[in-house]
């Protein structure tokens, strides 16, 4: 059974219709304690399907581990977005519900789409010399969540240093509480160097970026 309807089928197929480069969606799986993995698997085959540029390629976590630690994949299940090169784009768990948005964002970034940050952003990204990871913590029902990761997406592509990692908090539950995810969207910077709570805009996240560099 489909996961996508008609109608959603054809809103992708449309906004993924001007890509300029071709798309690669790495995802990692693992054998056990994966309950989405399949479900993960025919979504990113089904977005696929609606676009030429638009690829999967399929790995096993345990049995790929040097492959997860070239695109530093730490846990599964993730989705790698990959572009002509890899700016950082990852997203841990299901991109279903309102997160699913999320993917497609990506999936448009790596593709080629003009950055829609404004110059003051870009400036900042553009001088990065150190190695930030930013990581969301989501749920696929929270309404603002969606925000933050498309924001953290559209920075990841404008920096090689900028890795944007998208997290499901409730199949990374050991994760969420390790960094007391008490609700949603959590932004979190160098593994806890600065957290940054809510949608938060750009100027507000730099702040935080260049207070945990600091």
């Amino acid at each position: 059974m489909a996961l996508l309807n008609d109608e959603i089928v054809q809103d992708v197929t449309e906004m993924l219709s001007d890509l300029s480069n071709e798309v690669k969606l790495m995802v990692f799986t693992k054998q056990e304690d994966c309950e989405y993995c399949p479900q993960i698997v025919q979504l990113a085959e089904e977005v696929a399907a609606t676009s030429d540029k638009v690829a999967v390629e399929v790995n096993d976590f345990d049995a790929s581990a040097d492959l997860a630690a070239e695109y530093k994949i730490e846990m599964a299940p993730a989705i790698a977005i990959v572009g002509e090169k890899d700016h950082g784009m990852r997203f841990f768990g299901i991109p279903s519900g309102r997160e699913f948005p999320t993917l497609l964002h990506g999936i448009q970034k790596a593709g080629g789409a003009p950055s829609e940050l404004d110059d003051a952003t870009k400036s900042f990204l553009d001088e990065l010399d150190q190695e930030v990871l930013w990581q969301v913590f989501v749920t696929p029902t929270c309404p603002y969540c969606t925000r933050s990761a498309v924001l953290a997406y559209e920075m990841a592509a404008v920096s090689d240093n900028l890795r944007a990692e998208i997290v499901e908090s409730m199949e990374f539950q050991a994760l969420a509480s390790k960094h007391n995810v008490m609700g949603v969207p959590l932004n979190v910077i160098n593994e806890g160097a600065e957290r940054v709570e809510g949608a938060a805009p750009a100027p507000m996240m730099i702040d935080a970026f260049k207070k945990a560099l600091a």
